[in-house]
């Protein structure tokens, strides 16, 4: 099926000043590159799609490249997910070897916000910095393949928002773009972290989590599919006294194949300790806490 691209307006901008050519990924199983429709002064241009054999194609100012095939990994869950670590310096680097699933149906190089296309976001300003470009980066050099990030997160987001049977059922939008994003690669894995809208009742937790990893699973086709999940912050900012602890316990000690739990040991809050929310820097070592468990899920037997 042949999709139709409409340029964002930074990009035509950069066509229409004659900048160097600017790069449209395809996906590793075209054979055919998108249409495309762009602005040129008052009028509108199309550029047809057209065969595409080799692993680029320059168009006037559009260069073609075909992406390899992506190990998709979805990213879900609320605030830390979607990030809110202030964006810093380092949030202006494009990831290497990373791309990030836009809403138009293709996917860009990967650079933070990295929620800012989940489809159940909150204001656009409110997506900073969150783990997943931690983890994408560790997991791309450890695997040295191309790795596409679905990132569909929304902030103050309780589990049973996620569920089937909830007003929202945001897992089924989630899905909806993994889906999408599977053209381009393989679903390789779902991180998940989400917990402070549910840290006073952590008895109720552990079967709403099995729910949402056997319809991920069932979705995917994959039955053992990995799944990671994270301890929320370790500091209490709950007003209760006895803060996180029973829920990060929780956490710990489920055992459900094919799953890791990632720990939140050492991070520092965004602002102080009444914050429930990681710091940038926090946040990029959560993520690659996220990877290195991804990574042992994959090869069990490097532990031994």
């Amino acid at each position: 099926m042949l999709r139709m691209l409409v340029l964002v307006p930074a990009l035509m901008a950069c066509l229409m000043a004659g900048a160097r050519p600017d790069t449209v990924y395809v996906a590793h199983g075209a054979d055919r590159t998108p249409r495309i429709v762009r602005a040129a002064g008052d009028a509108t241009e199309v550029i047809e799609s057209r065969p595409m054999t080799g692993d680029t194609l320059t168009c006037g100012e559009l260069c073609f490249v075909r992406l390899p095939r992506l190990r998709l990994v979805l990213c879900i869950g609320q605030s830390n997910m979607a990030g809110r670590g202030p964006m810093d310096a380092a949030a202006a680097d494009t990831l290497q070897g990373v791309y990030l699933f836009n809403d138009r149906g293709a996917f860009e190089r990967a650079v933070d916000p990295m929620n800012r296309y989940s489809n159940i976001r909150k204001e656009l300003s409110m997506q900073q910095v969150g783990p997943v470009g931690g983890f994408a980066a560790r997991y791309h050099e450890a695997t040295g393949e191309a790795i596409g990030v679905v990132v569909n997160a929304r902030g103050g987001s309780s589990i049973e928002e996620w569920l089937p049977g909830s007003a929202t059922d945001y897992a089924a939008r989630a899905l909806e773009r993994l889906r999408e994003a599977q053209p381009w690669g393989d679903v390789v894995a779902v991180l998940w972290h989400q917990g402070e809208a549910n840290s006073a009742h952590p008895e109720r937790y552990e079967a709403q989590l099995r729910r949402l990893i056997d319809l991920v699973r069932e979705a995917c086709g994959n039955a053992s599919l990995p799944v990671v999940f994270g301890e929320i912050s370790r500091w209490n900012w709950t007003g209760r006294p006895e803060g996180t602890e029973p829920f990060n316990a929780m956490l710990r000690a489920l055992r459900i194949p094919h799953t890791a739990c990632v720990s939140s040991e050492g991070l520092e809050p965004m602002k102080d300790e009444s914050d429930p929310h990681f710091s940038a820097a926090s946040q990029r070592e959560l993520g690659r806490r996220y990877a290195e468990a991804l990574l042992r899920l994959e090869n069990p037997e490097s532990e031994n």
